[in-house]
């Protein structure tokens, strides 16, 4: 890592836990869309009002249009965690619990640190790497327990999905380098919304009047703060702090977002979550040190 880069490292942590803050509200926000809403029209209403606004900001602060070279990565951005994400977890999420579903999501910072590895040239020590594995399984045996099945083709979209995520959190986290965290993403819904746009009107209620506030409000937030505002701090954070690095604090993602789902929702804490929750940490701190 670089001067520079050892400089922005604390400030690239907290964006980095503010991004992560907001998209672990993300699944509370869902399941509050999804009592009045089609998980298809969901999943492409939110891309496409993420696009509109972040065509409107690019417009406001008259932002030039990024390079002929970067729309192969933007592409990528947008195919990974604008379209390939949301779609691929809605369909899982047709055959899988969402506590399935978090199995995989342990997953997404070991994803996202090998695609950093091959896609930035970030080389981790071995001691980075066991810390993530480590973090990495703590955090799949928690949500895993007390779950029985066999693997099906929810399970292969859940895997998808992660692998969609991580690779688009790594391109986005390199690109961020040159154009600006707030402006990749804000590009990277625009070039989406071709396919959104369209699909997000052919899926559309025929009486929105009968959909429930709390399901507009579940909506509204996963489209401006889980597709947009939030990856305004991550793409930040991963750009100064390192895509490897800087990924880890998504092993937290799970047990923040049960303490929003025991907020809002009122579910139960259980103490096991707490100490799988510091055991993460502990590793999250380890892995910024071996980093």
């Amino acid at each position: 890592m670089t001067a520079a880069a050892r400089a922005g490292a604390p400030g690239a942590w907290i964006d980095g836990l503010i991004g992560v803050s907001i998209f672990s509200a993300s699944l509370v926000a869902t399941r509050l869309a999804l009592t009045g809403m089609d998980a298809l029209f969901l999943s492409t209403a939110r891309a496409a009002l993420a696009g509109l606004a972040g065509a409107a900001a690019l417009l406001v602060f008259r932002q030039r249009r990024p390079r002929g070279s970067d729309f192969r990565a933007l592409a990528i951005v947008a195919a990974g965690v604008v379209v390939g994400f949301p779609l691929l977890t809605a369909l899982a999420l047709r055959t899988v619990s969402a506590a399935h579903g978090t199995v995989f999501v342990g997953l997404l910072p070991l994803a996202t640190a090998v695609f950093g590895a091959l896609r930035s040239g970030e080389r981790p020590s071995l001691a980075f790497w066991l810390l993530s594995l480590c973090g990495a399984l703590v955090t799949v045996a928690f949500a895993a327990r007390g779950l029985d099945g066999q693997p099906g083709p929810g399970d292969a979209l859940m895997l998808a999905a992660i692998l969609a995520c991580g690779l688009g959190y790594a391109e986005g986290g390199v690109l961020a380098r040159r154009l600006g965290g707030w402006q990749v993403i804000a590009w990277a819904t625009v070039l989406s919304l071709p396919v959104s746009l369209p699909l997000a009107l052919a899926l559309a209620p025929s009486d929105p009047a009968a959909i429930p506030m709390p399901a507009w409000a579940g909506l509204a937030y996963v489209a401006l703060f889980s597709m947009l505002i939030g990856f305004v701090f991550w793409y930040r954070a991963l750009a100064r702090g390192g895509i490897a690095a800087i990924g880890q604090l998504q092993l937290l993602q799970p047990f923040l977002g049960l303490g929003v789902a025991a907020l809002v929702l009122g579910e139960h804490i259980e103490p096991a979550m707490i100490g799988a929750a510091v055991a993460v940490a502990a590793c999250v701190a380890l892995a910024r040190r071996f980093a």
